[in-house]
């Protein structure tokens, strides 16, 4: 009789365990990148790689909202043995390398012997990461598969789209020369499906894809908005800009600009400058050039003025420059009034030591980010340093 009371408590702890694993989420792994890949190969599993950076707010949100979901645990502790790893620190940064991580969160999907058979990007609600591992863990529809069918040849319309959009979802740096694959099947590149796909998929200057939306501005502007047309085009200017000092860059630049804006290269040029010197770390000459440009041209963008701000708020530390920082952030949260640039003006009152303001922005920021659902524990910080003040 004890030896059966004694197998039923066992049973019974074994069984509320269960429960409770089950109940918490998603487990991972403790220990090094080969021993995941061991337990994964005596398992015969896949790794479940989650590649993040601990400044990524979409991965702050997928590990506080999703993978703590019980059916999300509950599948993924079954199916993977599951790993978290920060690409910016150990292992993570010679993993992120050889996976091609670009943006984050990476979601990967590994087989035993290294080898990458699904992966995706970015956030994912509860019931799109649970797709997502359904079709990782299916071999006929993981990515894996189509790598296959493409190296075999197929070159079906149909299957070219799917893939196309299935290797942008995972930005891995292989989406366009296959979308030119699939727009080449195309007799019409000006239909407002393929224009958008174009716009979308163009990440080089020296493709297909970008002459024909430099010989198609104004009919892009109708489909996707005159300033994303701009933005790509900057971008893909910016990439062809060869090493040098700042005065062979610009001259660089303004001969790219005259040749394919020159009714606005003017513009862009000075707009140029700023970015340029903000990526460089030359403070002073950053400040001098964002001054200039928002002095002749205003800007009526508030994330553009936002952004600015911010670079002012972490760089500068003259206080005439804060000041007109802060004008810039106050002129962005009236433009529309939003989480980002009220953390960016309580900021900028903190910097300038005026406590009161502070403590107001950085609690309405607060209240903003609570009813968008953004991560403000920046702004936590933020504010008790203010209240040192």
């Amino acid at each position: 009789m004890k030896k059966v009371l004694f197998l039923l408590a066992i049973l019974s702890i074994s069984t509320s365990t269960l429960f409770a694993q089950a109940g918490e989420g998603m487990t991972f792994h403790k220990g090094t990148w080969a021993a995941a890949l061991e337990t994964a190969a005596k398992e015969n599993k896949l790794v479940f790689l989650d590649a993040y950076t601990t400044w990524c707010g979409p991965c702050k949100k997928m590990t506080r909202e999703t993978f703590t979901q019980a059916e999300v645990g509950a599948y993924y502790n079954k199916n993977f043995i599951n790993v978290k790893m920060d690409m910016e620190k150990g292992e993570g940064i010679g993993l992120a390398q050889k996976y091609s991580v670009m943006v984050y969160p990476t979601l990967l999907f590994i087989s035993p012997d290294g080898a990458i058979v699904h992966r995706s990007a970015g956030y994912h609600t509860t019931p799109q990461f649970l797709e997502l591992g359904a079709i990782a863990n299916d071999p006929s529809k993981r990515m894996s598969a189509m790598d296959d069918r493409y190296k075999g040849g197929d070159r079906d319309p149909d299957f070219l789209l799917n893939y196309a959009m299935t290797k942008f979802e995972v930005q891995d740096g292989s989406h366009e020369s296959i979308a030119e694959e699939y727009m080449n099947t195309q007799e019409d590149w000006s239909t407002e499906d393929n224009m958008k796909m174009i716009f979308n998929f163009v990440s080089s200057p020296d493709s297909k894809l970008f002459e024909y939306i430099l010989d198609n501005k104004k009919a892009f502007y109708n489909v996707v908005g005159e300033a994303p047309v701009t933005q790509t085009i900057q971008n893909m200017i910016f990439s062809q800009v060869q090493g040098g000092d700042a005065k062979s860059v610009f001259e660089q630049v303004d001969k790219l600009y005259k040749k394919v804006y020159p009714e606005k290269a003017e513009k862009l040029s000075a707009q140029f400058r700023p970015a340029y010197y903000r990526q460089a770390g030359d403070r002073e000459n950053y400040a001098t050039s964002q001054l200039k440009y928002f002095k002749k041209y205003p800007s009526k963008d508030w994330e553009e003025l936002n952004e600015a701000a911010w670079t002012f708020y972490r760089v500068a530390e003259d206080k005439k420059h804060l000041k007109k920082a802060l004008k810039w952030a106050r002129k962005s949260v009236k433009m529309n009034n939003q989480f980002i640039n009220n953390d960016t003006v309580a900021a900028l009152y903190f910097k300038l030591k005026k406590k009161k303001k502070a403590l107001k922005y950085a609690n309405k920021a607060i209240a903003l980010a609570k009813e968008s659902g953004n991560d403000y524990s920046d702004t936590t910080k933020l504010l008790e340093d203010i209240e040192k003040l």
